[in-house]
């Protein structure tokens, strides 16, 4: 490793720790930012470069590098949003004099209609669950986990880190731990407290010597979602090899059912219901009204398709609509008109001096 790489990844890491401490940055903003940092010290490191030297031709370099390979609008405005925040971060700490990736101008994002699922395959999916898992007891907690993930539209994050204790005594309400530690408060459904109630019953009585038995007399004690790992509970990629599966049993198209359309579904349903935009946000935790927003164009898109589906005109091709006929009169049939004499013209001036108050 050179002089140059070990310095750049010194800065890295106090960065880093900075952005946890002081921004409170969630754990995976932190590990998008190393990994975005780190690529962008090796591509420097090849040509000779470091981050402390960075210039602005440089970063434009290199995004149009990250374009040239391919990678999408989103990643390269991740990309430049953390190199943005590392340049203003080396300007604080006075490593150095200017900023600068301050004035370069992002690639943007395009803006995309959320993928989501109507009520009938949630519906689906949610009589799905309880015929997926090997056991009684692995059927009962994947109906608790989908349950839960369309009452509240939480993370998938979220959602398998839930600790056991602030799931007890039939909570009417779950306070969730967000993206940099944020709390907010999202209420249950019945039939999402019933399917808490049902697995927190078979996790409390776990046989002994059984595999959660085992897992509850470990790191997964804490956890509403105990399972083997250094974390203790469930990973996210095995709750979404289990959503697959749903899927799979339900019949419904793969590529349709992430954690985050079930995430999705649960805002276009509040909205369809007549739920405002605000409510949303602080249900859903997004520090900005303008990630919620995004849902707005799900419901325009559905109301443009029910007025092409339902209105009486709309098969109705444009050439085959008659057009209006305007009917106009004969003139030579006209008789011809008497001589009128000229109007009298005000004069201004006049006009102007009796409007002058005394």
């Amino acid at each position: 490793m050179s002089d140059h790489t070990r310095s750049d990844h010194g800065a890295i890491s106090a960065f880093l720790d900075a952005q946890a401490a002081e921004a409170g940055a969630a754990r995976n903003t932190l590990l998008a930012y190393g990994r975005d940092l780190r690529d962008l010290s090796d591509w420097l490191g090849h040509r000779g470069l470091s981050l402390a030297a960075l210039s602005r031709d440089q970063v434009e370099d290199y995004l149009s590098h990250c374009d040239a390979q391919g990678l999408s609008r989103a990643t390269r405005a991740r990309r430049l949003s953390a190199i943005r925040q590392f340049t203003r971060f080396a300007l604080d700490e006075g490593w150095r004099e200017d900023d600068p990736a301050i004035r370069i101008a992002g690639p943007g994002r395009a803006k995309r209609v959320p993928r989501t699922l109507d009520r009938d395959q949630i519906g689906a999916l949610l009589a799905a669950a309880p015929m997926i898992g090997r056991t009684p007891t692995d059927r009962t907690r994947n109906l608790c986990l989908i349950e839960m993930l369309y009452a509240t539209g939480m993370r998938v994050s979220e959602l398998v880190s839930l600790p056991v204790a602030g799931c007890r005594g039939d909570p009417a309400a779950l306070v969730i731990r967000g993206k940099g530690g944020k709390e907010r408060m999202v209420p249950l459904g019945g039939a999402a407290r019933r399917a808490l109630a049902d697995w927190l019953a078979l996790r409390d009585k776990a046989p002994e010597g059984s595999a959660l038995y085992r897992l509850l007399a470990g790191r997964g004690a804490r956890w509403l979602f105990p399972a083997p790992g250094a974390a203790g509970h469930l990973p996210r990629q095995s709750f979404s090899r289990l959503l697959a599966q749903m899927a799979v049993a339900a019949g419904i198209d793969l590529a349709r059912v992430t954690p985050h359309v079930i995430r999705h579904a649960f805002a276009t349903h509040l909205l369809e219901g007549g739920a405002d935009l605000r409510s949303i946000q602080m249900l859903l935790g997004h520090a900005d009204l303008g990630s919620t927003e995004i849902y707005t164009h799900v419901l325009d898109q559905r109301m443009r398709d029910l007025v092409l589906n339902h209105h009486p005109l709309a098969g109705v091709a444009p050439a085959t609509i008659a057009a209006p006929v305007t009917i106009l009169p004969d003139i030579a049939a006209l008789a011809p008109l008497p001589d009128a004499a000229p109007l009298p013209l005000p004069d201004p001036l006049s006009d102007t001096i009796s409007k002058t108050p005394n």
